[in-house]
Formats: structure tokens, C-alpha cells, sequence
């Protein structure tokens, strides 16, 4: 179709605070109402970078403390689900799992029922795909136009608005989304019909947590030859074994600091749907099977609350290296 944007865009800047975009973008204002549910790690900076880029946001999350720093960066706050989505062209739910997002959407009180016909719901939370797909025909049913797009970057990418979003539902749908997409990330990609954005991030966390275990694993390796681990994490990241693992966390994890970025806890949910959507397709996963299995060890041993990157903690002692 004549003007309309390329599958994936590349942003190479962000906007300032005092701009504001008001054309239009396939009927739908690029300065919009939107609503954010769940206002986390990952939720309170993408609320932030939307009121940055000029959009009235108004968030809604359990515990109050999260909403008052919405509102000191240049947000509203919401009393419930109910009266944060009730006015929203666009709302946004960044949830932990899938019965957090089933219950935010479901009941009387609830996203479906309260949304404007018409409004977008884009889900930004990592659930199963067969959750997704469901949700999205009960939102469809009721005049609301459903889109997951779970993120990838964690939470320094939502900090910078450079997240990677994966795009699932009807093309029409997710061009009107785009917008406010721009807004939180610098890769946007529509990847299929409801419920492909969320295999596409199951197989997202399937590298990602792979590569997390294989840094943890060289760390450790290195460190028992006494090589320079500084330098040696340089040299690694300039060549072929080069990746954002080793870019943004292995000297964190280097010097045993697990502040979370992305949880223990999180990560051990979402390679519980991959394996299962693994089985269910029929689809071998030897390797992923045995990080899962390793990242529900690190859990079971009380530390799923630290960043995933704390593989390297189970490696030590399989090594007969902890520090404890």
C-alpha cells in the first residue's frame, strides 16, 4: 500500500521531552491517551519514554509507591484497571505472567469490559502463546484490537527506548500501534497473526538464556587459568564470539553483581513455555531443555530474585568454585 512503513524501522534517535508528534499514522493520532498496566522494571520506564514523546499516559499498578513515580515523571494515575483504560486510544499491559495478564483483562473490573470500542490493547507482557491467541478473540469480540508485542533488552533497552518488539495480530492493528511502539523501542517488527509475537519471544529466551549460561561458563573457565578477565572479555566481545551477553553483562557478572535486570524468577517462567511449546510442536531442544533445567536449580537454591545472569553462580559450584 502507497506510504506505508516497512515491516521493521529503525530508530536512531529519541525525542525530546518537549516534542510533540500530532499527525496522523493510519487513523490514529500519534499523540494518544494510553494506558499502562503494570508498572515495573520494565513497565515504569516504558510509561516514562511515552510521556516523553508526548503522549497523555496514565498508569495503574498494586502498589501505589509505582504510580507516584509515574506521576513525578509526567504521568496520571489510575484507581483501578477499570479507570485507567476507560478514556485510552491505547492501552499497554507489561505483566509478569500469563494469570496476571487473564486477570487484568477478564471480570467486570476488568480491560475488556471497560475499554472503548476501537481502542488498542497491546500486550507487552511474555505469556504463552495459547493465552495470547485466546485473549486476543475475547478483546476482538468486544470491538478491542489486540496485539502482543512482548519486548526484548530488559530493562536498561526500556530505559533508552531501544526495546525489540515482536509484533503479533492483524496488520491493520499493529501499524496503528506503531506510534506509541516507537515510542519504548528502536526495533519493531510484525512477525504474524495473535500469538506469534509470543513464540517469537519464547524463542527469544531461549538464545538468551543459552548464551547467559555459555558467558557464565567462559567466566568461570577463565578465571580458573588466572587470565586477565577484563581483557579477556574485550577481545571476546571484538570477534566472532561476540554478543549483548558479553556487551552488557559479563562484567557485572564478572564482579558478582546480580542486581536484577531481568529476574531469576522470570526468566524460569519463560523457558517453562518454551519447553512446553517445544513438546507441543514436537520440536528437540537438548540444549535450551538443560538451561531450563539449570535456571530452575539456581531458583530452587533461593536466588530468583536476582538477574538471570546469576547462572554463573551454579556454575561455580558445579565447578567446586563458589565463593559462599
Amino acid at each position: 500500500m502507497a506510504g506505508q512503513r516497512p515491516a521493521v524501522r529503525q530508530r536512531t534517535g529519541r525525542h525530546r521531552p518537549d516534542q510533540r508528534r500530532t499527525h496522523q499514522h493510519r487513523g490514529v493520532h500519534q499523540m494518544s491517551t494510553v494506558a499502562v498496566i503494570g508498572l515495573g522494571i520494565m513497565g515504569l520506564p516504558m510509561a516514562t519514554n511515552l510521556c516523553k514523546a508526548g503522549h497523555d499516559v496514565i498508569g495503574f499498578n498494586r502498589s501505589q509507591g509505582r504510580i507516584d513515580r509515574l506521576v513525578a515523571n509526567g504521568g496520571r494515575g489510575a484507581t483501578s484497571v477499570a479507570d485507567a483504560v476507560r478514556d485510552a486510544d491505547v492501552i499497554i499491559t507489561m505483566l509478569p505472567d500469563s494469570p496476571d495478564v487473564e486477570s487484568v483483562a477478564g471480570g467486570e473490573d476488568g480491560l475488556i469490559a471497560n475499554a472503548k470500542s476501537g481502542a488498542i490493547w497491546v500486550d507487552a507482557s511474555t505469556i504463552r502463546p495459547d493465552v495470547a491467541i485466546r485473549l486476543a478473540q475475547a478483546a476482538s469480540a468486544r470491538g478491542i484490537r489486540p496485539v502482543d508485542a512482548p519486548v526484548s533488552g530488559g530493562e536498561q533497552g526500556a530505559i533508552e527506548a531501544a526495546l525489540s518488539i515482536m509484533v503479533g495480530g492483524e496488520a491493520a492493528d499493529v501499524e496503528a500501534a506503531r506510534p506509541v511502539l516507537e515510542a519504548v523501542g528502536s526495533t519493531i517488527v510484525h512477525v504474524g497473526p495473535s500469538g506469534s509475537g509470543q513464540t517469537v519471544k519464547a524463542a527469544n529466551q531461549l538464545i538468551v538464556a543459552g548464551t547467559i549460561q555459555l558467558v557464565a561458563e567462559a567466566l568461570v573457565f577463565l578465571e580458573a587459568h588466572e587470565v586477565d578477565t577484563e581483557s579477556a572479555i574485550r577481545v571476546l566481545a571484538g570477534g566472532l564470539a561476540g554478543n549483548r551477553i558479553l556487551d552488557r553483562k559479563a562484567a557485572a557478572m564478572a564482579a558478582r553483581t546480580f542486581e536484577p535486570g531481568f529476574r531469576v524468577d522470570l526468566h524460569h517462567k519463560d523457558l517453562g513455555i518454551v519447553t512446553a511449546a517445544a513438546r507441543e510442536a514436537g520440536v528437540a531442544i537438548p540444549l535450551g531443555a538443560m538451561t531450563a533445567q539449570l535456571m530452575g536449580a539456581l531458583r530452587a537454591q533461593g536466588h530468583g530474585s536476582l538477574d538471570h545472569s546469576a547462572l554463573l553462580l551454579l556454575v561455580e559450584q558445579l565447578s567446586g568454585r563458589s565463593r559462599d
